[in-house]
């Protein structure tokens, strides 16, 4: 292959048989996704499992129908020819990053899925000439756009409002205990935890630099250690705190920006602006987590408003005093 020149094929390129045969390789790879998303939710969310799990079903019955109409025109032998393989055509985001955003992002994704597959079907109609398969490319671009009000029959029939509330409400309970509170404790671990050092060392040298690093070593240190704490401390299969990992990864970069926040600005030369950005930088970070505790954690305001302010209030005071003196 010659360095700069795409190895794939054109849409505009594809011969009919190959325009068949991607459609044929496409409702595999949907069929698949909806069943891996199926077997994903199966034990949490039943009834949104039986909706992905028809809806691989139909993809089962598109390509059917797409390769009865191959033998008919083009034998038995279909090309091997995927999505991968042609420029500019849509592509699916890998099933594992998708079905770790949650069951909304899951029915989000479908929804693009369906309309991706419409599109394609109504272009790929107009490229042939052959009655039949214009016929039956027209029939599968209006069953994609039939789809939406397919799958919101199938949330009917499987969801009823009681049982798609209790999922819901399940899958934001899970988005909380695996990303947000890990993510919180992180925040407020490096924000508050990192003030102390930094500012000790800040009012002790008033060299920038200095602070910088020991503020940067502060955050990075923080960040892992919590991560590996959070990571090791439940593995998540009786509690119903979800992956280690997640909550592990969640909460170390968390820590890490946390302590970040106010030691970037003493990669300003002069140490008094230095100082009053941070300061306010502090700030902001504190009422984050006032705000990410009263909107996710059910916090009243006033009463996290008094413990991450008045605790940071104190830390930040004590790294001063220690550094001044």
């Amino acid at each position: 292959m010659i360095p700069g020149i795409s190895s794939r094929k054109r849409f505009a390129d594809l011969s009919e048989q190959e325009i068949l045969a991607l459609a044929i390789s496409s409702e595999e790879d949907d069929a698949r996704i909806y069943r891996q998303y199926g077997e994903r939710l199966r034990e949490e969310f039943p009834g949104s499992a039986a909706v992905f799990d028809e809806m691989a079903e139909e993809e089962d019955e598109h390509r059917r129908r797409l390769i009865e109409l191959h033998k008919q025109r083009f034998g038995d032998v279909i090309p091997l020819i995927r999505r991968e393989h042609v420029s500019g055509y849509y592509a699916r985001k890998p099933v594992w990053l998708v079905e770790n955003l949650g069951l909304e992002r899951m029915r989000e994704e479908a929804d693009a899925m369906e309309r991706q597959a419409e599109l394609f079907y109504r272009m790929a109609a107009e490229r042939t000439g052959d009655a039949d398969t214009r016929k039956l490319l027209g029939d599968l671009a209006a069953a994609e756009a039939g789809h939406s009000n397919k799958a919101a029959a199938l949330q009917q029939e499987h969801l009823d409002p009681d049982t798609r509330g209790t999922e819901d409400r399940e899958a934001h309970r899970k988005f909380i205990l695996t990303w947000v509170q890990p993510g919180l404790a992180g925040l407020m671990d490096g924000s508050v935890s990192t003030l102390a050092p930094i500012f000790a060392v800040a009012f002790a040298t008033h060299n920038t630099s200095t602070t910088f690093l020991v503020g940067l070593a502060a955050s990075i240190g923080a960040g892992i250690s919590m991560g590996f704490t959070e990571a090791a401390s439940d593995d998540g299969v009786l509690s119903g705190r979800g992956s280690p990992y997640k909550r592990g990864l969640s909460a170390g970069i968390m820590t890490t920006l946390g302590g970040l926040g106010h030691a970037l600005p003493y990669l300003i030369a002069d140490f008094w602006t230095a100082t009053i950005a941070a300061i306010i930088i502090v700030f902001v970070e504190l009422w984050a987590i006032v705000w990410i505790q009263n909107r996710f954690m059910d916090t009243p305001f006033l009463r996290a408003t008094f413990q991450v302010v008045l605790g940071g209030a104190l830390v930040f005071a004590a790294g001063a005093l220690i550094g001044s003196g």
